[in-house]
């Protein structure tokens, strides 16, 4: 039996939703008394938060599982969480011998009791009662953040049927959370500290729809600005098909909404659309673009898009690079198509082999360094409001509102602390990142 208290090193993989994921879990096991662990070589028990979204990111789970169980102390338990747990929970069992324990989504209301026996660990306090899934998911506890932006999830699930997606099967419907549980716990996000909200879901324009509110995202939007303490409000993901003027409008013109759009367009070609079960083209995709830059001329926008679907040819590679040249987004993400187990799209007879799709990857991905490279260039002697998020080996880093944590590049300043908020004047671009030295 352990007689102090054990630690636990938390690692988390994939999107913004396995980090929020990742964040109530730290704050149930913070109110069942667990502390944290400052690396995984001090831990009692190494958890990995893992993503399934495609082959990729699944073999990064694997690697990370087998990495820490190697860094880990003998004695110390190994934990498998998040997406693949719950997705292939007997395999991982049968084929990760140096896992303690796999527990999926579902089962993160045994994820104390299971600790407190792997640990042998018997805690003077009384513990919490058990709670379902859905109310760890929605918990409005959290650690301390780390920094000064934090992720809130607004609905889990997703409602869509894209053929190359999985996230359904493991996920679930879409449930949207109410207005006032998220309010809530905004508010005691910037009550601790936090000035950056970024509002996450699998289908973030499509909130509320599931629960009949009427007022959507936008409603959702106007409440949580008018939180005093809250200077940014970031939207992710925006499904293309439920995007709405009155949506545009509420951010191009609310203040305290970053003038950044995230745009889930995936292809320009109408033909690879349909077979994706998506909407729009690439005609549909420069209308809504033209409609977002006509609301907010300086907004940037970022996109991603799935390169090497099946029946793909090389006339549409090129239609989609002539719409990146046309659309000149700031920020692009460009994937290669992995056929999903039980997805339609992975029975589809006319998959493009791999090495084709990375090259036809490269290629795009070279066109849009370029553009990206020179949108930031662009950036050098503008005046900007900059957050500090970090400081790192004396040199603060922060972003504009151009810049989305995590993901996008950073303005590298010449002083600042987290938190703060500086007006700084650009002075150079080094590809994704900017160089800028404070003004005040």
């Amino acid at each position: 039996m352990s007689a102090s208290t054990p630690k636990v090193w938390l690692t988390t993989l994939g999107c913004a939703k396995n980090q929020v994921d990742s964040d109530k879990v730290t704050g149930v096991l913070h109110a069942a008394g667990y502390e944290d662990a400052a690396s995984p070589e001090a831990a009692d028990v190494v958890m990995v938060n893992t993503c399934a979204f495609i082959e990729p990111a699944r073999r990064e789970s694997i690697d990370t599982v087998l990495e820490l169980a190697e860094a880990k102390q003998p004695a110390a338990k190994l934990v498998v969480l998040g997406c693949m747990a719950q997705r292939y929970e007997q395999v991982l069992i049968e084929a990760l011998p140096e896992a303690d324990a796999v527990i999926g989504l579902d089962r993160y209301p045994e994820l104390v009791g299971r600790l407190d026996q792997l640990t042998e660990w018997q805690p003077l306090q009384i513990r919490p009662l058990q709670q379902s899934a859905m109310d760890i998911l929605y918990e409005t506890l959290r650690p301390t953040p780390s920094t000064p932006y934090a992720y809130v999830k607004v609905a889990e699930g997703c409602d869509k049927l894209c053929t190359f997606c999985a996230i359904p099967q493991f996920r679930g419907k879409q449930r949207s959370r109410s207005k006032e549980n998220i309010v809530a716990e905004v508010t005691g996000l910037v009550r601790s500290g936090v000035r950056e909200i970024v509002l996450v879901a699998q289908d973030l324009a499509a909130y509320g729809r599931d629960v009949g509110d009427r007022g959507g995202l936008r409603a959702l939007v106007e409440e949580v600005a008018a939180i005093p303490g809250l200077r940014w409000l970031r939207l992710y993901y925006l499904y293309p098909g439920e995007i709405r003027q009155p949506l545009i409008d509420a951010m191009a013109e609310m203040p305290k909404i970053a003038n950044y759009f995230d745009l889930s367009l995936q292809h320009s070609s109408h033909r690879l659309l349909r077979a994706m079960k998506r909407p729009g083209s690439g005609h549909g995709h420069m209308e809504l673009i033209h409609s977002i830059r006509k609301a907010a001329p300086d907004a940037a926008l970022r996109s991603s898009f799935i390169v090497g679907f099946p029946g793909e040819t090389e006339d549409d590679v090129e239609s989609l690079a002539a719409f990146l040249r046309s659309a000149q987004l700031d920020w692009v993400g460009l994937f290669p198509f992995s056929p999903e187990e039980g997805t339609p799209a992975a029975e589809l007879s006319d998959q493009v082999p791999h090495d084709a799709a990375m090259e036809r990857l490269r290629y795009l991905q070279g066109l849009q360094d370029d553009i990206t490279h020179a949108k930031n260039a662009a950036e050098v002697g503008r005046s900007v409001e900059v957050l500090v998020d970090q400081v790192e080996e004396g040199q603060a880093v922060g972003r504009s509102y151009r810049q989305a944590p995590e993901i996008d590049g950073v303005v590298l300043l010449d002083r600042g602390a987290p938190g703060e908020w500086l007006q700084a004047e650009i002075v150079g671009a080094y590809g994704t990142d900017l160089e800028a030295r404070v003004l005040r």
